[in-house]
């Protein structure tokens, strides 16, 4: 079952949780083992898995992001500007994929699924394909 999410990013570097929406695909899907892939469809936003008790976390990553790879370099040639946005997503990745056991993600305590925006403010979709085995 393949489900598909959009949302409206605000600013240029966020992270979002996204965890409600794939548990809630999830439920719909009524799978009890399997796969879970969430992936994003963008050039310049990605999807990852990291502490999602702490919002500190998120705001250290991102600011560590920004620290190594500014949005404006002065040797960036690619014409829209956002080549920094190009790179923290390749460097997050498209995609995760969680296994299902039991009817639930098998994610850590302390985990959350996160879409990673770097190129906002914009309209954005994600997908999640629920894999049964």
């Amino acid at each position: 079952m393949l489900y598909k999410h959009s949302l409206r990013t605000g600013s240029h570097d966020q992270m979002i949780d996204i965890s409600g929406q794939v548990k809630e695909s999830l439920r719909q899907a009524q799978v009890e083992n399997g796969l879970a892939v969430v992936y994003s469809p963008h050039t310049t936003a990605g999807v990852t898995i990291n502490e999602n008790a702490d919002p500190d976390v998120v705001h250290d990553l991102l600011m560590r992001l920004e620290e190594a790879h500014p949005r404006r370099h002065p040797r960036d040639r690619h014409g829209e500007g956002n080549s920094a946005a190009h790179l923290k997503a390749s460097l997050m990745g498209p995609s995760q994929s969680i296994p299902i056991a039991d009817g639930k993600l098998t994610l850590g305590v302390w985990q959350g699924i996160y879409f990673c925006e770097f190129d906002g403010p914009r309209s954005r979709t994600f997908y999640i394909k629920i894999i049964s085995s």
